[in-house]
């Protein structure tokens, strides 16, 4: 009697349209793309520009990030309105789209891709009083994250002790003569050196450029070094790209001031010429003229007087103005540019 062959067990194939549909499956999770919104919320508390930031424990600060719900939040304005209102209480009054930040692993905190998150970044302003209301998050002044930045008194120090001498080196090492005079001259125009001047504006560029030179914290952890020794950490480190972020808000902020009159979002609503004046230098990061200051406030016809005066202990009082609401529509760029400077 032949022998017979065991039979082969079946196996069942996978028809090309379930093979089309687990490939997509796969590539639709492989390619998977959040859409979150990053506030830097900005205030002003004194002569103290403030950023409102999440501190938990030990770890680095991070700008409010909430996520976008297409179906709750008609716009994107609306859905950043609405989650920092449930999260801080906060009523924001002027809120400007920055820019989308969408660099490949910006969100990762280890191995695998995960999802791609697209950031829209914003600029928000409010006129906050007293400690936020989650417990984590605070009110920290912005100059700790860019020290650099602050010219009130004097050129910071930071710039000749740390900042040059490690861009200097930046730029020595390169091969190229073509790229090191690149560098040398980034170096002159952020950094108001050889006759250049100080931008205040460049807020960005100097940061992009530390970062470039692997001067800063964030440079450091994205390439997995380990800083050198005698290594100056330049102000504050932030999570992910959101110290990136508030140098776009600084900036942006520096610049409309100049011609919107977006900086009465941040005071109350009656103020005196030098509360106006002290909260224009602490955004600027530049000390002005007080005659020069108040000559151009008066030819911009920006405020008014309100008939009242401050009452205060010691000294004379101050007469009480308003924002001049009119100067819209009268002129298409009423704001408050910075003549006369006391430093550059």
């Amino acid at each position: 009697m032949a022998r017979r062959n065991p039979p082969i067990p079946k196996t069942r194939k996978k028809t090309p349209a379930a093979g089309r549909a687990a490939h997509a499956g796969r590539a639709a999770k492989a390619h998977a793309v959040a859409i979150g919104l990053s506030a830097a919320i900005v205030s002003i508390d004194g002569e103290r520009p403030t950023v409102l930031v999440v501190h938990r424990g030990r770890g680095s600060d991070a700008l409010p990030f909430g996520t976008f719900d297409p179906v709750g939040h008609r716009t994107l304005e609306l859905g950043l309105r609405n989650w920092v209102r449930e999260q801080t209480r906060l009523q924001l009054g002027y809120v400007e789209q920055l820019y989308t930040f969408g660099d490949r692993g910006r969100h990762l905190t280890g191995p695998g891709e995960g999802p791609r998150v697209l950031s829209v970044g914003y600029l928000a302003l409010t006129r906050a009083e007293g400690a936020p209301a989650a417990p984590d998050n605070l009110w920290r002044e912005w100059y700790s994250y860019f020290p650099w930045e602050d010219w009130r008194l004097a050129k910071p120090p930071i710039i000749g002790t740390a900042i040059l001498p490690g861009l200097a080196a930046f730029a020595a090492a390169a091969t190229d003569r073509e790229v090191r005079q690149r560098r040398n001259d980034r170096i002159r125009l952020c950094f108001g050196i050889g006759g250049a001047g100080w931008d205040e504006e460049k807020v960005l560029e100097r940061y992009e450029l530390l970062y470039e030179a692997g001067l800063i914290a964030e440079a450091r952890h994205d390439r997995g070094t380990v800083p050198p020794a005698g290594f100056s950490k330049l102000g504050r480190d932030m999570v992910f790209d959101h110290r990136r972020i508030l140098a776009t808000a600084m900036g942006r902020l520096r610049g409309k001031m100049k011609y919107r009159p977006i900086v009465f979002e941040l005071m109350r609503p009656e103020i005196t010429l030098l509360e106006l004046q002290r909260t224009v230098e602490a955004i600027s990061g530049v000390r002005l003229h007080k005659q020069n200051f108040r000559r151009l406030v008066e030819t911009q016809g920006i405020v008014e007087e309100t008939g009242r005066l401050t009452h205060k202990t010691g000294g004379r009082p101050a007469k009480q103005f308003r924002f001049r609401r009119e100067v819209l529509r009268e002129r298409p760029a009423p704001g408050l540019r910075l003549t006369g400077r006391r430093n550059r």
